[in-house]
C-alpha cells in the first residue's frame, strides 16, 4: 500500500473521510481528497496529513456528479502524484425514502440520476489513467437497497442496483487491463450527516429504526465500511473483482 496513490471522492466527511483515514492507516502515502466544499476539504486534508506523518495528502474541489468535475478530479490526482492506483467513489446522492405513490412522477428521474452520477462518473474518468498504467482498483459505494426490496426505496433501489450492475459489468470489461472493480453496499451507517437527516424524517426514522434492531452484530459505523474499502484497494484483494459486498451488521444476508 505504500506504493498506492488513492483518490477518494466525497472524501471530506462521513464514509468518504473514514475511507481516506483507513487507506492511510493501511499504508497509503499519496492521497487526493475530493469534495465540493473547499474550506471543509482543506481542513480535512490538513487533519489527515497530521494523523499520517510522511503521507502526502491533497484536496481538489470538484462536483464529481458532472462530467467536467469527475474528469477534473482524476486529472488533479494524476497531476499531483503522476498516477491513480485506487479510487473510492462515494459521492452519491442522498435522497430520503418515500413510498412510490407519494413520490411526484417528475422527481423520479432526478432521484436516480443524482444518486448514480457522483459514483459512476469518477469511475469512468479513472479508467483512462488506469488503463494506461495497466492496473488499478475501483471501489464504488452504493447501499443494500441494491439487493433488498424495501418500502420507500423503489427509485433509490433502482439507482443502487444500477451502481452494482455497473461495477459487475465494468469488472468484466476492465480485467483485461488489470483493473479490479467492486461495490460496497452498507445499510444503516451511524455517525454520518445522512444518518442524522434520516432520523429527523418520520418515515425514514421508522424504516431505519426497524432495520437497526436487526443489526445484531452492531449497527455499522463509517469505519466498518472504510476497512472493507481499504482491503479491496490493497494487494490482499488482488484476485477480487466484480463483487457486491454488504456491510450491514446482520440486517440482511442478501
Amino acid at each position: 500500500m505504500s506504493e498506492t496513490t488513492a483518490l477518494v471522492t466525497g472524501g471530506t466527511a462521513g464514509i468518504g473521510l473514514a475511507c481516506a483515514q483507513s487507506l492511510l492507516v493501511s499504508g497509503t502515502r499519496r492521497l487526493m481528497l475530493v469534495g465540493r466544499d473547499a474550506a471543509r476539504g482543506e481542513a480535512a486534508a490538513a487533519r489527515l496529513a497530521g494523523e499520517a506523518p510522511g503521507a502526502k495528502v491533497r484536496f481538489a474541489a470538484a462536483d464529481v456528479a458532472t462530467p467536467a468535475g469527475a474528469t477534473g478530479a482524476v486529472a488533479a490526482c494524476v497531476a499531483a502524484f503522476g498516477r491513480i492506483d485506487a479510487l473510492v467513489s462515494c459521492a452519491g446522492g442522498s435522497p430520503l425514502p418515500r413510498l412510490m405513490h407519494e413520490t411526484p412522477i417528475e422527481t423520479i428521474g432526478g432521484i436516480i440520476a443524482t444518486t448514480t452520477a457522483g459514483v459512476l462518473l469518477p469511475a469512468r474518468a479513472a479508467l483512462d489513467p488506469m488503463m494506461r498504467q495497466g492496473a488499478g482498483a475501483i471501489i464504488c459505494i452504493a447501499s443494500d437497497a441494491a439487493k433488498v426490496a424495501t418500502p420507500g426505496e423503489a427509485a433509490i433501489g433502482a439507482a443502487m442496483a444500477g451502481i452494482a450492475m455497473f461495477c459487475r459489468t465494468l469488472a468484466i470489461e476492465a480485467k483485461r487491463s488489470g483493473i479490479r472493480v467492486n461495490c460496497l453496499t452498507p445499510s444503516v451507517v451511524r455517525d454520518t450527516a445522512f444518518y442524522e437527516m434520516l432520523m429527523r424524517d418520520p418515515f425514514a426514522a421508522r424504516l431505519f429504526g426497524k432495520a437497526e434492531r436487526l443489526a445484531m452484530l452492531g449497527v455499522v459505523e463509517p469505519a466498518d465500511v472504510a476497512a472493507m474499502a481499504a482491503f479491496l484497494a490493497g494487494p490482499a484483494a488482488a484476485r477480487v473483482t466484480g463483487q457486491t459486498i454488504s456491510v450491514n451488521g446482520g440486517i440482511s444476508a442478501a
